[in-house]
């Protein structure tokens, strides 16, 4: 779930905690995509607190970095660690995404 978001320096600065799994995915997506309807293209997920993430809540992630590429955005994931850090690995995401 979403812990906390900040707007600083042009960037939607967004942490997650927890478990991330379809129910959580689909809060996720919708109130981060309304700050891309607000034109924020620039987005921090830092999953330093995230316990576990599944197929859906990795599937949120990969479209939000795609909507944010198309209008000339990024998005960057910071705080990968045990098995969530594996989990991206595994499914190559780590050649996907920009990873602090």
């Amino acid at each position: 779930m979403i812990e906390d978001i900040v707007l600083a320096n042009h960037e939607v600065r967004v942490t997650l905690r927890g478990n991330i799994y379809v129910e959580q995915a689909s809060s996720i997506r919708e109130q981060l995509l309304d700050y891309m309807e607000e034109g924020h293209k620039n987005f921090m997920i830092n999953v330093a607190a995230v316990d576990y993430i599944d197929s859906s809540g990795l599937g949120v992630l990969v479209a939000l970095h795609k909507r944010t590429q198309q209008v000339g955005g990024q998005l960057t994931i910071q705080g990968l660690h045990g098995v969530v850090k594996e989990l991206f690995e595994l499914t190559r995401l780590t050649k996907v995404f920009t990873i602090v």
